[in-house]
């Protein structure tokens, strides 16, 4: 790892203040305490006062020993000696130790990580305060990796969604189709934004903060992971870290339940390549088959599908060789957009997509929609703009199909829009403006999109 020059001489700084912490040393009892539980070690001393066990701590920097609470019969306590002062901390236990957020499999470990902890913090409390404000993320680690990468993503703009003015139901409801048929040539790849998914990560041996190169601390649990891409930061220094995670596949375990935007960014495409694909096996054999998205094909072959794209990604095999019935086909689609974990249309646009279908106005709720449609997360909006032209050319062979938009818009409505809390009551309120929102997308996706 590379590191600035005006950061070699207080790069090692918390590194050092660790080495140099107090080490813990456990306080035992003489004597047999019966009411010991059994998670506890001969650090447990029953019953006793605070100033007792202040008096047994002996003033001894890391002394530490468990007491039941006087105040509190059957809680315990944490008397841990610091900075010349006994520090008393309420001591929990469900399969682990702890006093906060941070669970140990011992007390000895959670001591350690405590004297710490403590240590830092009063030798280098000013220093932890500056930590971020002269961050090097730019120069170093995660981003050097990438830098090449990102550039020649961020070069590539994505085409920004069109704002129409709507102004006479006449141009609305023109029988306008701007797509005839899915084109196989490259499109221009979009630089998605996407936060990073960072989980609390226990370090093994050394490590340092991707966004201020400091080091951290702690003995478990001293920062966090992006799960996506593998950035390692401090905690507080993830709320600093840009909107920028580019996932890394090798960290992409799955494709169907996968966040829409983490599968664009980590396969460099502007769709899901799943949608891309179904698509075009059913645009390219499916298009006249009766009751298209309506008729299920059979389950165990759907997730048989699923289990291709999981398995080998865009290198999964939906030919008709593989999969004669389309209905398959069409019905992995459909089960790849209901398990996203975030909908195509979000949580957090759901309400004001319902809420637009009940204008009465069909030029204003017309608005309303595509106002709402331009809120949408870049790979969310063009992965429902695709799917709206695909079903759209869907509707162009409904004598055949038998598949209109408002038969689709029944299919699809539940699928792409589902409400924030899954409430039985809820769904079946919104059913007739779920349909109805799909509808008007498909019918009018020329002017919408």
């Amino acid at each position: 790892m590379r590191f600035l020059p005006n950061f070699h001489a207080t790069l090692y700084t918390v590194y050092q203040l660790q080495q140099e912490a107090p080490r813990p040393k456990r306080v035992t009892c003489p004597q047999e305490m019966e009411s010991r539980p059994k998670y506890y070690g001969r650090e447990f001393h029953g019953m006793i006062s605070r100033e007792y066990a202040d008096e047994l701590l002996g003033g001894a920097e890391g002394a530490y020993l468990i007491r039941e609470s006087q105040r509190q019969p059957g809680t315990h306590t944490l008397a841990l000696r610091f900075g010349h002062q006994t520090l008393n901390y309420r001591l929990f236990y469900d399969g682990k130790h702890f006093v906060g957020e941070k669970r140990f499999e011992s007390v000895h470990d959670l001591v350690t990580d405590a004297l710490i902890t403590l240590y830092i913090e009063t030798k280098a409390a000013e220093y932890i305060a500056k930590m971020t404000t002269n961050p090097i993320y730019e120069h170093l680690g995660y981003t050097s990796l990438l830098k090449d990468k990102m550039v020649h993503r961020l070069s590539r703009g994505r085409t920004e969604p069109r704002r129409v003015t709507f102004q006479r139901d006449e141009r609305i409801s023109s029988p306008l189709v701007r797509r005839s048929a899915l084109k196989d040539t490259p499109e221009k790849q979009c630089s998605y934004e996407k936060i990073h998914n960072f989980k609390v990560h226990t370090f093994r041996g050394p490590h340092w903060c991707e966004y201020c190169a400091n080091f951290m601390w702690g003995l478990i649990a001293q920062g966090v992971r992006c799960s996506d891409c593998g950035l390692n930061v401090h905690k507080q220094c993830s709320k600093l870290v840009p909107s920028d995670c580019q996932p890394d596949l090798r960290r992409i375990k799955k494709v169907f339940s996968c966040d829409l935007t983490t599968l664009v960014k980590a396969h460099n495409t502007t769709r899901p390549m799943v949608v891309d694909m179904c698509i075009r096996e059913i645009e390219l054999r499916g298009m006249k088959s009766e009751g298209l998205y309506r008729v299920s094909g059979f389950s165990e072959h759907i997730e048989d599908v699923r289990l291709a794209f999981d398995r080998d990604g865009d290198k999964a095999d939906i030919s008709a060789s593989a999969y004669a019935d389309i209905n398959i086909i069409a019905g992995a689609l459909k089960l790849y957009l209901r398990d996203l974990p975030i909908p195509v249309i979000t949580f957090d646009l759901y309400s004001k997509f319902i809420q637009a279908a009940k204008i009465p106005n069909a030029e204003s709720r017309l608005e309303a929609i595509h106002e709402s449609l331009l809120q949408l997360p870049p790979a969310h909006y063009e992965t429902l703009r695709y799917l709206m032209a695909h079903l759209k050319r869907v509707t162009l062979f409904e004598k055949d199909n038998l598949m209109n938009s408002e038969n689709l818009g029944i299919v699809f409505g539940p699928t792409l829009m589902q409400p924030p809390e899954q409430n039985a009551l809820t769904t079946l309120n919104d059913m007739r403006q779920q349909k109805l929102v799909v509808q008007l997308m498909i019918e009018h996706e020329d002017v919408l999109f």
